[in-house]
């Protein structure tokens, strides 16, 4: 049987000033009709440059040295951009990592799935809504008709994830090329993504290269797994065997970094002092007008506390309040209650002086957005110094305190990796000698093996500083390695709080339940 995908020797290039750099180098993969396939492997490993060589959209510096590239009986890399317009989304379709920079900020819904099926099914206008209302119930939206009227920014990621796959299922390609598709879903949303894509799959035969760096993940999506590394195949074997055998040192390397709650990392017992106390914490955006009431609250009643050198998980699924949490304690965020800083009582960010800005720090989950990109990285670290009393000389140490060298103070954003900005972002949190420190899904886009070097980053320096962490992810199995205690939040109310060694019990809140359910399970 012809293979829906082959990849043979296939070798890739960047071209730079200084240089050629090479991205791939003599891959070599097939896909059977119906076969999913999962790539694993670092972030900068290759994973996504080989998926836009599949759809043919790479850069204008790419340099294409070797191989072929063949999708069923066609040639992709001999085609023509005419032919290729022609194949892209009938022949093979592309689901990506965010979703939000996916879909088209100034049109519909509807308009842009009804666009897709009128060029790739050769549907008039009538039929192409009909079938996207079908499509959008499939992936099991409500009230499709309605949801067609609606613009991106009005919709959830999750929903706006679920649109991307009915469109890209609703061409029926022979091929779908899935990029890291629940990277930036919380786990509940993930796992129904996952299960609808199991689902479609099921009922229409179509083939996948399933791109990703959750290796718990993808033993529940991908029939064989290939590992990649600095743009090489290492390793190639089923998604059963490949993760409870592995050959390859590399692959060897991943599974020991992938979380697992019974893997504690931090064994130590907190301060019995209270630093932080915050109670009845209401959280609101937006204000009533003369005709229209005020929205609900993001957060309802939320008490939170911490203490004296504590790591505290604050858990729950997209929307349900725990960033808003973050904002109302760093004064980001209008809120109502009270929140109480080592016997200092604030009602409001008007009550934040300098000392609480100082001992109350956060650090973003994307540093390419909390990072000014006009500014130098010894610029960027400098300015907490200024503000809060300390020395600019001390550039040199936060960087080396956060294992970058201390050179990379004359560099700009742009020139270092997602992992090394995230160390920038920590560093000028801790320049203001912080007593706690909010982290807002800091580990979210980061692979497995830089996610866990920035935990023994974070733990490293609370072991050097005291620092007590607030800890807000959706990864259960990487907070139950490192929190004394977590917090479970839903729909903007607080609804389970218990020591870790108690998360387990029979009495959690169901909700609790549903979380730990959706988790993957650790690999290996």
């Amino acid at each position: 049987m012809r293979p829906a995908l082959a990849i043979t020797d296939y070798g890739l290039d960047y071209v730079t000033s200084a240089g050629a750099v090479e991205v791939l180098r003599d891959v070599s993969l097939e896909i059977a009709p119906g076969e999913v396939l999962g790539l694993v492997g670092e972030s900068g490993s290759g994973k996504s440059s080989l998926a836009w060589a599949l759809m043919r959209h790479l850069p204008a510096n790419a340099l294409e040295v070797s191989g072929s590239l063949r999708l069923g009986d066609l040639d992709l890399r001999s085609l023509s951009p005419k032919r290729l317009t022609a194949v892209r989304g009938r022949r093979i379709g592309m689901v990506f990592q965010d979703p939000s920079t996916a879909l088209n900020p100034t049109l519909t819904i509807g308009r842009q799935i009804t666009e897709a099926l009128m060029r790739h099914r050769d549907l008039n206008a009538r039929a192409a809504r009909d079938l996207a209302i079908d499509l959008l119930g499939h992936v099991e939206l409500r009230n499709p008709a309605a949801l067609l009227r609606r613009y991106p920014h009005e919709i959830s990621g999750g929903e706006k994830q679920r649109v991307i796959i009915a469109t890209a299922f609703g061409c029926r390609p022979d091929v779908i090329l899935f990029d890291e598709p629940t990277t930036a879903l919380d786990v509940i949303t993930g796992a129904r993504i996952i299960e609808l894509f199991a689902r479609l799959r099921a009922e229409t035969g179509v083939a996948a290269l399933y791109i990703s760096h959750d290796l718990a993940m993808m033993t529940r999506v991908a029939d064989r797994v290939a590992v990649i590394q600095h743009g090489r195949i290492v390793e190639q074997a089923p998604a059963s065997d490949i993760f409870r055998t592995p050959r390859h040192d590399y692959t060897k390397a991943l599974i020991a970094a992938v979380p697992r709650p019974e893997r504690r990392l931090v064994n130590d017992q907190p301060g019995a002092a209270l630093v932080l106390d915050a109670r009845g914490i209401e959280v609101h955006y937006g204000r009533g007008g003369l005709f229209r009431a005020a929205p609900p609250p993001a957060t309802k009643a939320v008490d939170v506390h911490v203490r004296a050198g504590e790591i505290v998980g604050l858990v729950g699924e997209s929307g349900s309040g725990k960033s808003s949490v973050a904002r109302a304690l760093t004064g980001l965020a209008r809120f109502d209650g009270t929140i109480s800083f080592d016997g200092r009582t604030l009602r409001g960010a008007g009550d934040m002086d300098r000392a609480y800005r100082r001992d109350v720090q956060i650090v973003f989950q994307h540093p390419d957005s909390s990072l000014n990109p006009r500014h130098r990285i010894g610029e960027i670290l400098s300015r907490p110094l200024k503000l809060y009393g300390g020395d600019v000389a001390a550039v040199p140490r936060l960087l080396e305190q956060v294992r970058l060298p201390a050179s990379y103070a004359m560099r700009w954003p742009h020139q270092l990796s997602g992992g090394e900005k995230q160390r920038v972002a920590i560093a000028r949190a801790f320049a203001a000698r912080p007593r706690l420190v909010i982290c807002d899904e800091i580990t979210a886009p980061l692979d497995v093996s830089v996610q866990a070097r920035i935990i023994e980053l974070l733990l490293a320096l609370r072991a050097e500083t005291g620092a007590a962490y607030l800890f807000i992810t959706h990864d259960l199995n990487l907070i139950r390695q490192i929190a004394h205690r977590i917090v479970v939040m839903r729909h903007g109310q607080l609804v389970d709080s218990r020591a870790v060694d108690a998360f387990g019990a029979e009495d959690v809140h169901p909700y609790t339940r549903e979380l730990m359910a959706a988790s993957p399970a650790p690999v290996g």
